[in-house]
């Protein structure tokens, strides 16, 4: 069975997408923030057992965040960058607003 080039590609952008986010909260406390990583899935995680999710969803090829009652769909931009479906958000950004606001806090990129 060929393998769909567009799905592949999708898959290696989406997962360098989660790496990018997993080095970015590796600065953290792990006391303060947590994360885990499992097959297109991340998972921050909060001490008082709060947790944001970010992850792969392969038949829409878009990454989605869910923070709160919140939720964001992105969309992978020609020049790498993921944005928001509806807003136009910058995904690290809203990754950061969202970490940062649980944390009481602003928090750098």
């Amino acid at each position: 069975m060929p393998t769909d080039p567009d799905a592949a590609e999708f898959a290696l952008a989406a997962d360098a997408c989660l790496e990018r986010v997993s080095s970015w909260l590796e600065g953290f406390d792990p006391d303060e923030v947590d994360y885990m990583t499992a097959d297109g899935v991340l998972k921050i995680e909060f001490p008082d057992g709060v947790a944001f999710v970010l992850n792969r969803q392969s038949a829409a090829q878009q990454v989605w965040f869910a923070a709160g009652a919140r939720a964001w769909h992105f969309e992978r931009e020609p020049n790498g960058s993921w944005l928001s479906t509806k807003s136009g958000e910058d995904l690290m950004q809203s990754i950061a607003e969202a970490v940062g606001g649980k944390l009481g806090r602003q928090v750098e990129l």
